[in-house]
C-alpha cells in the first residue's frame, strides 16, 4: 500500500476528506434501502466545517465524525482476519498506522463535542459457524475470501456508521442478512433473498469509497485499485443477478 500520504492525516481537518468519503457510502446505501433518517446529517457540510473549524461542528455532526473515523479505525484488522496470514501481515504496519491516527482524531473531535467514543466490533471467522464449520472452511480462493470478508464486514461497519448517523435500519434485516450472507459466500452458496441481494449490491459500492479515498489523498495506489476492481465486480454480479 502506498503510505505516504496517509501520514499526513494528523488533524480532524486532515479527515475531512475521509469522512467525506465514508459518509457518502453510508447515505449512498441508506438511501438505497431506503431507510428513515437518511438525511439527519448533512455530510457535505460536516466535512466543510470538519475541514475549516473542527471544533464548531454540532453534537450531532461529531457523532456522525466520530462513528465514520472510529469504524474505519478498527476495520482492517478483523477484516483480514478472513484473509490469508500472508496478507494481514503486509498491511500490518499502514492499519496499525493508520488505526492510531483515526483514533486520536476521533478522541479530538469526541471531547471537544462531549462525546463518548464507542468501538464498533466486527465479527472475525472464529465467531461464526456455518453449518457447523468454519466459515472458511469450503473459501480457498484469494478472490474469494477477499469477497467473502467484505461481504461481512461491510454489514456491520455500515450498521454501526448508519446507527451514528441517526439512520433507523431493522435490526431483524441486519441479522437477516448477515445469516443469508454467510450462507451465500461461506456456505451452500444459498441465493440471497431479493432484499438482501439488493442491501449487498449496495454495500459492495464500497469501491466507490476505495476510489475517492485513492484520489482525496493521491495514493495512486495498486492495492486500492486492485480492491475497487474486485468490490466492482462483485456488485456488478449481484446487479444481474437481480437483473435477470
Amino acid at each position: 500500500m502506498t503510505i505516504a500520504r496517509l501520514l499526513g492525516i494528523e488533524t480532524p481537518a486532515d479527515s475531512a476528506d475521509w469522512y467525506a468519503a465514508g459518509r457518502a457510502y453510508t447515505r449512498r446505501v441508506a438511501a438505497g434501502m431506503e431507510f428513515d433518517g437518511v438525511e439527519a446529517v448533512d455530510g457535505d457540510g460536516v466535512a466543510a466545517t470538519l475541514r475549516a473549524n473542527p471544533t464548531a461542528l454540532s453534537r450531532r455532526a461529531a457523532e456522525s465524525v466520530v462513528g465514520v473515523l472510529v469504524g474505519d479505525a478498527v476495520f482492517t484488522d478483523p477484516f483480514c482476519e478472513w484473509m490469508p496470514t500472508w496478507y494481514e501481515l503486509g498491511l500490518w504496519p499502514a492499519a496499525r498506522l493508520l488505526e492510531r491516527r483515526l483514533r486520536r482524531i476521533a478522541r479530538e473531535v469526541a471531547a471537544v463535542a462531549g462525546l463518548t467514543v464507542t468501538t464498533p466490533r466486527f465479527s472475525r471467522p472464529r465467531d461464526v459457524l456455518v453449518a457447523g464449520r468454519s466459515p472458511l472452511a469450503e473459501v480457498s480462493g484469494f478472490r474469494e475470501r477477499f469477497v467473502l470478508a467484505a461481504a461481512v464486514t461491510h454489514l456491520e461497519w455500515f450498521a454501526h456508521a448508519a446507527a451514528a448517523d441517526g439512520i433507523a435500519v431493522p435490526q431483524d434485516l441486519l441479522a437477516r442478512a448477515r445469516r443469508e450472507t454467510l450462507e451465500h459466500y461461506a456456505g451452500s452458496g444459498r441465493p440471497l433473498s431479493p432484499r438482501i441481494r439488493r442491501f449487498q449490491r449496495l454495500l459492495f459500492t464500497d469501491g466507490e469509497w476505495v476510489q475517492a479515498v485513492d484520489a482525496a489523498y493521491g495514493l495512486d495506489s495498486w492495492v486500492f485499485d486492485r480492491w475497487a476492481r474486485w468490490l466492482d465486480a462483485e456488485r456488478s454480479r449481484l446487479a444481474a443477478v437481480a437483473d435477470g
